[in-house]
């Protein structure tokens, strides 16, 4: 089974954890990239990119290549929002048929949100269940020991 992780990430916690799982899977990586970057200031990141997440924003993507036909899983990772996706993810999905691919998610939160998230994804994907999800909470910035495991669990699951 051929497995492609699409993501985004704004402060590299959720691309360290795609490169993670990555490696765990032997998997393709996809980083999506919003034309207009959201701004990583103490406050503006959370003013900005709260309101666009609430409002349910498709930014405009940097072009990428990928032949997403390819692909048996897709995987798609993001920040939480406000509890919800992050808004690059949301173009990704509204502009790509994932239609009878298989799909997993992982989520990098601070604080918390994303057993909402998923229930926000899932609608957007027109699906009830995703075959794996996996939180982690900053892995970056808030290293864990219990990481690697949990990780290892969700490519098991994948598998």
């Amino acid at each position: 089974m051929k497995t492609l992780i699409v993501y985004y990430s704004l402060e590299g916690n959720t691309a360290q954890t795609a490169q993670e799982i990555a490696k765990e899977l032997d998997a393709d990586l996809l980083s999506l990239e919003p034309v207009k970057a959201y701004p990583t200031g103490k406050v503006s990141k959370f003013v900005w990119g709260g309101k666009s997440a609430v409002m349910s924003e498709t930014p405009e993507l940097k072009p990428y290549s990928c032949d997403i036909a390819a692909y048996d899983c897709i995987v798609l990772g993001f920040p939480v929002w406000a509890s919800t996706i992050a808004p690059p993810l949301r173009t990704f999905i509204r502009n790509t048929d994932l239609k009878g691919k298989r799909i997993a998610a992982f989520a990098c939160q601070t604080a918390g949100g994303a057993d909402k998230a998923f229930i926000k994804l899932k609608g957007e994907l027109g699906i009830s269940d995703l075959a794996a999800e996996l939180v982690l909470l900053d892995p970056k910035t808030k290293p864990d020991a219990g990481n690697a495991q949990k990780i290892r669990e969700f490519c098991a699951a994948l598998r």
